[in-house]
């Protein structure tokens, strides 16, 4: 086939695949390291980089050139073993002899069969020596251009986070007045916890300082790349579209009234810092450019039309279509990082590909003429197709913004159009190649891009491996859909994979399934998504009639991310560092060559996937068997949720009381999923400090919650009002905790001891206010003491219930074993066990050396949460039993 084409690559036609084309392979990984390397290099050996690679390139250039030249006149005539010249002039025989044949042999026609000759194959071993011998100066020249190429632009690129004034005055943290222009949509920071209290949320806006007003009144012109931060009222936090800095459009130009301070990290294309002083709106002085009112006009359509959503489609939408997350909320976000569906919240290769296929059909049918699709339904011939998808590439980069992610989804989905307009399947490889040249020879900041790299992967990956896999699989009798899906989301989940283990430190056993899941609900609903976005601009009914159709698959999608991040054994910890990344691609390497084999046994292959689903399952009373955890019969358990309270009360099967919820959703999700609990009648919420209810949400999640107690100090604000949100949105009524209130359910009962119903004086702050519980429990007493501090416990012990506290079981120790204790308090309480939840390497010492020392010394034994792990108790009376997860 290959030799009838007349081409040592192969025939054009599609079905005519000849060896794999990897030239441009070589160009742009060196292209890529090298871009990587030099944003942070001094300029002289930026230069001295790019002067000796084009040297070295032009002396191969002329070498080879010089030697084909040689080779041309030292070239033998054909004889017995040698074939006619490919010329169109044969030249004479050196002998004069007769040529073997009258008239040289005409080329044959691509995709004929060729005629077994006698004097084909050395004609054909003289073209490869040629090849042979002219290629690799010319590769090696190639690489070396590319190579200074790379330098010229990383060096020019990193040379702009150094000029100018903007990085002199951040290294004085100097105060000035600027005029930026803003060049990305602005974003929220996540809520994260900082020791009691949740950090504030902030606006981040990536921009370009182009004037700037010094200290001193001088005025300077420049184009630095600057991250603006800009604090977040408690509306905008809530609504996250409620501040008028989330409104601005990119190429707008804003005055503010900045401190610049420096840029964390080497690893984006950030000068400086501007954090903005005070909340107010933002000083206009400049509107954005016509195109990008038009993409902000559309996305706003699309927003408007998905208003009336429920939650999740509501905010997965506009990211499935345009790459608009600014209403994913923090869980939402963590379910798609914990099943390895973020690629669906953003802009993509996959959601380009969708979109062509509207216009091209199947991409197994893109390259033939009997494609499908809607270019030749209306007529459009093969190579128009590419133009005019084509232009549809370059409507999505304006409508999506043209920021690296977009550009990176467009060039991988361009290597369609351009395998339609070459014709040859054989392209594809090139073609990302090209792409990955070309995007980083424009913007070398793509070569230290994450994201850019899962891309170029996992795009790498579809094209090589998935095609064998699949074939595979179909030779094993798995039909032909089937297999094409299985194969494709194993190639990208295999090559990816160690690149998400650096960035999460976690592998998720449940990516391949939940990306087969979904796969089919993608295409509708970036379908109807388009649709809703080209149609919401001139008949709104209409997109909100769309946008309720692509609901019902993006809830699909969002219900499965979150089934998928519910599951206890859905990932598994990783280092997350480069090593961890070797080893991980060795493993999946094993895994790849054993599952091979595995293939060849069906059933020896189904007991492994009925493992593997109850490793991920992993059902409470298997785990329970093979684990101890929970130990049967066990009456309290301490959660492990790092520097923070999340504390299970058992009241019956399946049912608990949950005092304190933790700081992180994920991680009191997860214990109380493992201890089995589905019930809870009451959550108790000892004080408002964000280390105590900012797990809230993972508490109410997909359980029959009955109420939730607090204390009456609401104290922060902030916190409060979350839980009380939190507590709305599910339907939860919120109580007041007070002393004396004395309560039972099943075989557990408990006493609030504090605070009182007036107390007085007040407290000092939310840990005076701590709800305080004694629970008994089939024999066994528990005191929980929230985080009181020695005041609070000083009158807990003078008020009429510290009478009888003395000779408790189990202590939870107050406000995670700090320092702050009363002596007189643990002699008193006297307990048997003390445990301490706290988390590992904390900042702030605890739990103390002194509470350590003073519990001991009164007998009592002691675990904490940073060494031990979850604890869980069970027994009573005399014998008190201890499991540590």
């Amino acid at each position: 086939m290959h030799v009838a084409s007349g081409n040592p690559l192969g025939a054009a036609h599609p079905r005519q695949e000849g060896p794999t084309d990897l030239r441009l392979v070589p160009p742009a990984l060196a292209a890529w390291a090298t871009a990587a390397l030099t944003l942070d290099a001094p300029p002289e050996w930026v230069t001295g980089v790019a002067v000796v690679c084009v040297v070295v390139a032009g002396a191969l250039l002329v070498t080879r050139r010089r030697g084909m030249r040689g080779e041309q006149d030292r070239r033998p005539g054909p004889g017995p073993n040698g074939g006619p010249e490919p010329e169109p002039r044969p030249r004479p025989e050196p002998n004069g002899g007769p040529d073997p044949e009258p008239r040289p042999r005409p080329e044959p026609n691509r995709g004929s069969q060729p005629q077994p000759q006698p004097q084909s194959q050395p004609q054909r071993g003289g073209r490869w020596r040629g090849l042979w011998h002219s290629w690799p100066r010319a590769s090696v020249a190639g690489v070396l251009l590319c190579v200074a190429g790379a330098a010229a632009s990383g060096g020019l690129h990193g040379a702009d986070l150094r000029r100018g004034p903007v990085p002199e005055l951040a290294r004085q943290y100097a105060e000035v007045t600027a005029e930026v222009e803003v060049t990305s949509d602005p974003r929220l920071t996540r809520p994260r916890i900082r020791g009691d209290h949740a950090a504030p949320t902030a606006i981040l806006l990536n921009a370009e300082v182009r004037r700037i007003e010094k200290p001193d009144g001088t005025v300077a012109e420049t184009r630095t790349p600057v991250l603006l931060i800009v604090d977040a009222s408690p509306r905008a936090t809530r609504e996250r579209e409620g501040s008028p800095w989330l409104s601005l459009l990119p190429s707008t130009r804003v005055r503010v009234a900045a401190r610049v301070v420096p840029a964390l990290g080497g690893g984006d294309r950030i000068a400086a810092v501007l954090r903005v002083h005070g909340g107010g709106p933002p000083r206009v002085v400049g509107e954005p450019s016509g195109t990008q009112r038009f993409a902000g006009e559309l996305r706003a359509g699309l927003r408007a039309a998905t208003d009336g959503l429920e939650a999740d489609p509501r905010a997965l939408l506009p990211g499935l279509v345009v790459g608009d997350t600014s209403r994913i909320t923090p869980e939402l976000d963590e379910a798609f990082k914990a099943t390895d569906l973020t690629h669906i919240l953003a802009v993509s290769g996959t959601n380009f590909t969708i979109l062509l296929a509207l216009l091209i059909g199947p991409p197994g049918r893109a390259q033939q003429a009997e494609r499908r699709g809607l270019a030749p339904r209306i007529g459009i011939p093969l190579r128009a197709t590419a133009l005019v998808g084509g232009a549809l590439t370059l409507g999505f980069v304006i409508v999506c913004r043209p920021d690296p992610s977009v550009l990176r989804a467009a060039a991988c989905g361009a290597i369609a159009l351009l395998a339609i307009a070459t014709g040859r399947r054989r392209s594809l490889i090139p073609a990302l190649a090209t792409a990955v040249l070309v995007l980083v020879l424009y913007d070398p900041w793509l070569a230290r891009s994450y994201g850019f790299l899962l891309s170029v992967l996992a795009t790498g990956a579809l094209l090589t491996l998935a095609p064998r896999w699949s074939a595979a699989l179909q030779r094993r009798g798995i039909p032909p859909r089937p297999a094409e899906a299985l194969a494709a989301a194993g190639a990208a989940q295999a090559v990816c994979a160690p690149v998400v283990a650096v960035l999460s430190a976690r592998v998720s056993l449940v990516a391949v399934p939940c990306n087969l899941l979904v796969e089919f609900a993608v295409a509708p609903a970036t379908v109807l998504g388009f649709a809703t976005l080209a149609t919401a601009s001139w008949a709104m009914p209409v997109a909100k009639a769309l946008a309720w159709c692509a609901s019902w698959p993006a809830g699909w999608i969002a219900d499965i991310a979150r089934a998928g991040a519910a599951l206890p054994g859905g990932g598994v910890d990783w280092p997350g560092s480069w090593a961890g990344a070797l080893l991980l691609a060795c493993a999946i390497a094993v895994v790849v060559l054993v599952g091979r084999r595995l293939l060849r046994h069906p059933w020896l292959s189904g007991a492994c996937g009925v493992l593997l689903v109850l490793v991920m399952v992993q059902p409470p009373p298997l785990t329970r068997v093979l684990t101890g955890w929970p130990p049967p019969g066990w009456r309290f358990a301490m959660c492990d949720v790092g520097q923070g309270d999340a504390t299970v009360l058992a009241a019956s099967d399946g049912t608990g009381v949950v005092v304190d919820a933790g700081p992180d959703p994920v991680l009191v999700d997860r214990c109380l999923r493992a201890l089995g609990i589905t019930r809870i009648p009451l959550v108790v919420l000892t004080h408002f400090h964000a280390d105590h209810v900012a797990g809230l949400p993972g508490v109410l999640r997909g359980r029959s919650v009955g109420a939730i107690e607090t204390t009456g100090f609401e104290e922060p604000l902030d916190q409060a009002e979350f839980v009380h949100r939190q507590a709305a949105s599910q339907g939860v009524p919120v109580r007041r905790a007070v002393a004396g209130e004395r309560r039972r359910t099943g075989a557990l009962d408990w006493q609030v001891l504090w605070p009182p119903p007036r107390p007085a004086p007040g407290p000092e702050g939310p840990n005076d206010a701590s709800v305080t519980l004694l629970v008994r429990s089939a024999g066994l007493t528990l005191l929980m003491l929230g985080d009181l501090e020695p005041p609070a416990q000083r009158a807990l012990l003078r008020s009429p219930a510290g009478a009888g506290l003395g000779g408790v079981d189990v202590l939870k120790v107050a406000h995670h074993g700090s320092a702050y204790q009363d002596p007189d308090l643990i002699r008193r309480v006297a307990p048997r066990l003390a445990v301490i939840s706290c988390g590992a390497d904390n900042m702030y010492g605890h739990p103390a050396p002194s509470t350590l020392a003073a519990l001991r010394a009164g007998g009592a034994e002691v675990l904490r949460t940073d060494e031990d792990g979850a604890v869980a108790v069970a027994g009573g009376g005399d014998r008190l039993l201890v499991a540590r997860d």
